[in-house]
């Protein structure tokens, strides 16, 4: 990695010293997955202003040198991920053609209305109060302002031990394209990996209550995703993700194989 600059990535971070966006997750395992060095710039929501010199009120994103990319904050659009293939041809690519992009925006968007869309009722007020505490005020005004049409945190997070069981049975897609090969991306991961991975580590991130159950068959890729690069998804704070306690009447979380 010496033969190439750092490239300094804007962190979303939690009190717990966790990343929470996985836009940031994206591009750290895109970094690794390019053999490029990232420069973490630590810091939560509110700073970024300040750690972009006003460039940035809200999206994450890299520093390349001189050069700014940030985010557009939509499922599907990887802008950090499409400047580091331009900018570095000669390194291992994150998307070998316009086919296998297309593929992966439509993973993204899929598993980001699958998953994180309902998840983020069941976790908001835990998403809250992970954040740093300089972070909290603007946080909750903005989530209930802009997602939650004036609800509070706690009225909107109150009752997921109803929804929570809701969300195993609909990433079954996943699991099916995972029967078939150690990763999406067949026999080594790729972006399609890493778009996916992002969602569980903000899982992990905000998840106070486990989300997946313990037999769920998506753990071995998830423990696998989350030991790449030398365990990049194992960083300090994050929380369980499996264990979640399933009541009479629940779903099936999956479809067991016969």
């Amino acid at each position: 990695m010496t033969d190439t600059p750092k490239i300094a990535v804007l962190d979303l971070q939690l009190e717990a010293g966790c990343t929470i966006s996985p836009f940031v997750w994206q591009a750290k395992y895109a970094l690794a997955h390019k053999q490029i060095e990232a420069e973490i710039i630590p810091g939560g929501f509110t700073s970024l202003p300040a750690r972009t010199d006003g460039r940035s009120q809200h999206r994450p994103g890299i520093r390349d040198g001189d050069h700014w990319v940030f985010e557009s904050l939509r499922s599907g659009e990887f802008l950090v991920a499409d400047y580091l293939d331009a900018a570095y041809p000669d390194r291992p690519r994150l998307f070998a053609n316009a086919d296998q992009r297309n593929y992966v925006k439509f993973l993204d968007n899929w598993l980001w209305a699958a998953s994180i869309k309902p998840w983020f009722s069941c976790y908001i007020l835990d998403y809250h109060d992970r954040c740093l505490p300089e972070d909290r005020p603007s946080v909750r005004e903005s989530r209930e302002r802009d997602f939650l049409g004036g609800a509070t945190l706690e009225e909107v997070q109150a009752g997921r031990e109803d929804r929570l069981p809701l969300v195993p049975p609909a990433l079954e897609p996943l699991r099916e394209q995972l029967r078939e090969s150690a990763w999406l991306g067949g026999d080594t991961p790729n972006f399609a990996d890493y778009s996916a991975l992002s969602v569980f580590l903000w899982l992990a991130s905000v998840a106070r209550t486990p989300g997946l159950t313990d037999d769920d068959p998506l753990r071995d890729w998830i423990e696998r995703g989350f030991d790449l690069f030398g365990g990049l998804g194992r960083h300090p704070g994050l929380n369980p993700i499996f264990g979640l306690q399933l009541r009479d009447g629940d779903p099936a979380p999956f479809v067991v194989q016969g």
